[in-house]
């Protein structure tokens, strides 16, 4: 045991968390779109796992192809919200389950991205091109200037998102996601307000996709697999953590867009700190199952606790 704990460096973790950082801000514009279908909109969506490859996708051949890696990100949203158009679609017009119609989706991309890629996956080079992220830029000159960008395009993000959701066209999709019957009742389009919200989610996550393909110096068909238990685990970490300090709050709802980053960040420290404890990576996405079951429950162990002890 001594020997163990021997071998184990703290500067090793310490040197890993901007990593960590960096892909816990990037990953948080997934989450944000996760957020918005789990949360807002009451959707279980697993297009996720395909449309953030899509974007990776979409943006990697594009840049391959001369266009700028910032305007190529718009195309990979774009790419990302046909993706929900069509799990919207397969939902609303044709009767199917919200999960199934996800997950048909889902599987139809495996085969869309390598029509996209032509291959399995595609590599960028941060040397040939100006790319928007790369984990260069996290260990190498400018690392700062890197992290005040991505911290400014989170708050922006956040920004645009609360400002949509104020809007009377945003209200009618919370308002769908809280009472669909109801909202329909006042006259409400819940079809249209679904496949819009599963179109901005996916783009979202397109997006995330675009800009992890550049961190990571490459898109892969595969590269989204799991992504949705990530997503999961930021909305879940940032409301067990922040539910209480966000709630009552005037912009309580934006605070609560934040909290889904923070939740992001914490959750990949979460991963760097159990492979520093030298666990085998083989059984991360188990890892991570286990982390989100652990995080759903609390609230409703918690409420039953308490519960046990006002009646006792």
């Amino acid at each position: 045991m001594g020997i163990y704990l021997a071998s184990l460096n703290p500067m090793t973790l310490v040197r890993a968390l901007p990593g960590n950082v960096a892909q816990g801000i990037i990953w948080g514009i997934m989450a944000l779109g996760v957020y918005i279908t789990f949360r807002i909109l009451d959707f279980a969506d697993l297009t996720v796992d395909g449309s953030l490859a899509t974007g990776g996708a979409v943006a990697v051949m594009l840049i391959r192809g001369g266009m700028n890696p910032a305007i190529a990100l718009i195309f990979a949203f774009l790419a990302g919200m046909a993706a929900g158009f069509v799990t919207g679609i397969l939902h609303t017009v044709f009767g199917i389950p919200g999960i199934l119609a996800s997950i048909l989706t889902q599987i139809g991309l495996y085969s869309v991205n390598l029509g996209i890629m032509g291959k399995s996956n595609q590599a960028i080079n941060v040397l040939q091109y100006k790319l928007v992220a790369s984990l260069r830029y996290v260990t190498g000159e400018g690392s700062g200037f890197f992290f005040v960008k991505l911290i400014l395009a989170a708050i922006v993000l956040i920004a645009v998102i609360y400002w949509f959701f104020g809007t009377e066209l945003g209200a009618a999709i919370r308002a769908t996601g809280c009472n669909p019957q109801m909202a329909s009742a006042q006259g409400i389009n819940t079809s249209f307000n679904k496949v819009l919200a599963l179109m901005i989610s996916n783009g979202l996550v397109g997006l995330c996709g675009g800009i992890y393909a550049q961190y990571q110096g490459a898109a892969d068909v595969n590269m989204g697999r799991g992504a949705i238990v990530i997503g999961l685990a930021a909305v879940i970490i940032s409301e067990v953590i922040f539910g209480k300090f966000c709630a009552g709050k005037k912009i309580a709802f934006a605070l609560t867009l934040g909290a889904v980053f923070i939740g992001a960040i914490i959750y990949y420290i979460v991963i760097a700190f159990v492979l520093w404890l030298k666990m085998p990576s083989d059984y991360m996405k188990l890892f991570s199952a286990v982390v989100v079951a652990c995080f759903l429950a609390v609230p409703y162990m918690k409420e039953k606790y308490f519960k046990k002890r006002r009646t006792a």
